[in-house]
């Protein structure tokens, strides 16, 4: 049982510092307002971040910047729509067009359906690779139900899990505190203090300030995002260039002036509490700078052949693998005959860590979850029987008259995995995915087959990354006291209107552009490298094409990597038994295995220099500053995330429409390559290697 103060507000201090336990349950939802301007906001926000998901530096722009611009909208057709009643000819049914003011729920469940045009669509990526990569047609009938059916698979997990995930006071989603804070910027109604400011006028200061800094790093000085200091002294290194380049290194002395940087594939530091990002930290240090450069500069896996960071596939003599040598083109299978006769799959040494350490990700979830949650779990399932368990916004939610359909469709497999890592994800704000297992899984059943690999890989990572999605979705809600039912509803039409949009958007771009994703065809500084998409594709052929039996088996180069399994499964023990016998140091039980093992997990997408800027803003802000200056940050901390993000990506978008898209180019010179200045960082240093640009070593 939570003590009595808990009761009556959250037991997480964040969550009392900033969500208000108040609600006015006459307030108007579903209105004509909310209709339209929420399928707007997710068809914007979908097209959007599709077409800036193929650019090197992908920008995301998040449901944060509709949140902004539906404000005014809202306010507008409260201020100009008529008040009389629609009839809907042909039935009974009636609406007003103008229900009264524009209120926070309507703002609230617009941002919903903005969340689901900015979630992204994981499948969208099996067409890129199909049209980009493998150059086949596809049939967009089967493209439509592909996506639309990935997608919707992650309702029912959500249903079943919603009672433990969204109305557990302790499954927080630290990343929903932005909106609220926002949210309260936006609609509360606050006394300016005197020589202070209030948190709206905060937030268009740091909106306004984002908006018009992001020009350098986008269009004047793009090698601002990443300044890599050890490869300008060392020019002809490659052992420097290694250790000192932020994207392509180790990333040790490289920096950025870059809200984009810091936030573009990590997601905001401010958002993730200061014990997650010490995590993170530790998790990053431990695998990228202890375990990979003596794994490295030791020759393991002849990692001296390969870039010392890289996810691309080579063969034996240390140069791109050759597809084409090892599949059929007609039957678009496995060619045994070529594989015997070309090469085994290498990987960078890195790649063989980041696919280890995500196989013990997976098995230390399962474990730290049973043994640190297990039994609230199970006393949460028999007090969901009795209705009587929650804090005072679960109790607020309850009294709406509502009812939540929960789909059936989840299996044991879902169950035992998107269970813990929805768990990690609703107290950290970070989550494991289910992509490796899932290639692994198909591989070994249909070994040789990329599509049928990647088609299993996608239902099966979507399925729980769209049920996290929506819980956290309904975490906000709860928060916001909104009706389940019309969340449910605004998420589904959501979801549907996102997905078309995000298909139509990626066939567009892969039929119009030239050569994309292929950086070896496109012109210099071209943006439209799709590096996620190139991660997926030689997965694709790691898993699809040659198979895991000749990878991680017998009959491949890493079968050790099994043993990561078994060490993940185990390493959550020792601080579950040290939190039990001294329960009197809190600190034990914030040491979270899984959050340590996956700490790079988003390289090699992401690179160093977003883990190192990263980790500065967020230990800044979410541990010396909440520490020293809780009141500023109870204020503010939330709100300044919410307007880098907006006035990044506000300059973003302005910027493409009006310049790039027309060939409007920076000035020329060193600052606009899209590049940290480190050529060398790439290179092989095993003797006898050649590379085009890289020297020989002898």
């Amino acid at each position: 049982m939570m003590p009595e103060d808990e009761v009556n507000d959250s037991p997480i201090e964040e969550v009392r510092l900033t969500v208000p336990i108040t609600d006015d349950p006459t307030l108007p939802c579903l209105t004509f307002r909310t209709w339209v301007l929420g399928i707007v906001s997710c068809a914007a926000l979908a097209f959007l971040n599709q077409f800036f998901g193929y650019r090197q530096n992908a920008i995301s722009v998040t449901s944060v910047s509709a949140q902004i611009l539906v404000l005014p909208l809202g306010k507008l057709m409260a201020a100009s729509l008529p008040r009389t009643a629609v009839k809907v000819p042909g039935t009974k049914w009636s609406f007003s067009m103008n229900p009264g003011p524009f209120n926070l729920k309507e703002h609230c469940l617009i941002t919903i359906f903005a969340n689901a045009g900015s979630s992204g669509v994981y499948a969208v990526s099996i067409v890129t690779i199909v049209k980009a990569f493998y150059h086949r047609q596809l049939d967009p009938a089967a493209a439509v139900l592909l996506i639309h059916s990935t997608q919707m698979l992650g309702y029912g997990w959500a249903g079943i899990f919603r009672k433990y995930l969204v109305d557990s006071p302790y499954m927080w989603w630290p990343s929903n505190l932005v909106q609220v804070s926002l949210f309260r910027a936006l609609h509360d109604v606050e006394i300016r203090r005197k020589g202070g400011l209030t948190r709206l006028q905060f937030f268009i200061i740091v909106l306004v300030s984002s908006f018009s800094y992001y020009i350098i790093p986008n269009y004047l000085f793009p090698s601002i995002t990443a300044l890599s200091f050890v490869c300008w002294i060392w020019k002809d290194s490659v052992t420097a260039q290694q250790i000192g380049s932020g994207l392509q290194g180790l990333g040790i002395g490289s920096f950025a002036f870059d809200w984009a940087t810091v936030a573009g594939f990590l997601g905001s530091p401010l958002a993730t509490p200061g014990f997650a990002i010490i995590n993170v930290l530790v998790g990053f240090i431990l695998i990228v700078y202890i375990v990979l450069p003596i794994a490295y500069w030791s020759n393991m896996y002849n990692a001296k052949r390969f870039p010392i960071i890289s996810s691309h596939v080579f063969d034996t003599n240390g140069t791109k693998y050759n597809l084409s040598l090892v599949l059929n083109d007609k039957t678009f299978d496995f060619n045994r005959a070529g594989y015997d006769s070309y090469s085994k799959v290498n990987l960078s040494v890195f790649f063989v860590l980041s696919y280890g350490t995500s196989f013990a990700t997976l098995a230390a979830a399962v474990s730290h979850v049973a043994l640190f949650h297990g039994r609230n779990i199970w006393q949460q399932t028999r007090a969901s029987f009795q209705d009587k368990f929650g804090d005072v916004h679960t109790r607020i939610s309850q009294a709406i008259a509502a009812s939540l359909l929960g789909c059936s469709s989840s299996n044991g497999f879902g169950f035992r995995v998107t269970l813990p890592v929805a768990v990690i994800a609703a107290t950290t704000n970070q989550a494991a995915g289910l992509n490796v297992i899932s290639e692994m899984i198909i591989g070994y059943m249909h070994p040789g087959k990329p599509l049928a690999n990647v088609v299993f890989k996608t239902y099966g990572t979507t399925s729980m990354s769209q049920a996290i999605t929506f819980l956290s979705d309904f975490k906000l809600g709860h928060y916001m006291k909104i009706p389940p039912k019309s969340m449910f509803l605004v998420q589904l039409v959501g979801t549907i209107v996102s997905s078309v949009v995000y298909l139509a958007t990626a066939w567009w771009i892969l039929s119009t552009i030239q050569n994309i994703c292929d950086q070896s065809k496109l012109p210099p500084g071209s943006p439209w490298t799709c590096p996620e998409d190139n991660v997926f594709y030689d997965a694709s052929i790691i898993w699809g094409v040659i198979g895991p039996l000749r990878m991680f088996g017998k009959l491949g180069l890493y079968p050790g990597l099994n043993y990561f399994f078994l060490f993940g499964l185990l390493a959550p023990v020792p601080v579950w038994y040290l939190s039990r016998k001294y329960p009197e140091k809190k600190w034990i039980r914030l040491i979270n295995i899984p959050i340590i093992i996956s700490g790079p997990s988003a390289m090699p997408v992401a690179k160093a220099v977003n883990y190192v800027c990263w980790f500065s803003v967020g230990l800044f802000f979410n541990l010396y500053v909440y520490r020293r200056y809780k009141g500023w940050w109870a204020r503010h901390n939330y709100i300044l995330s919410a307007g880098l993000d907006a006035g990044v990506a506000f300059m973003a978008t302005l910027c493409f429409f009006t310049l790039q898209n027309h060939n409007i180019g920076g000035p020329s010179w060193w600052g606009l390559d899209v590049s940290d200045h480190c050529p060398l960082a790439n290179c092989p240093t095993a003797p006898g290697i050649h590379v085009n640009g890289c020297p020989v070593f002898h």
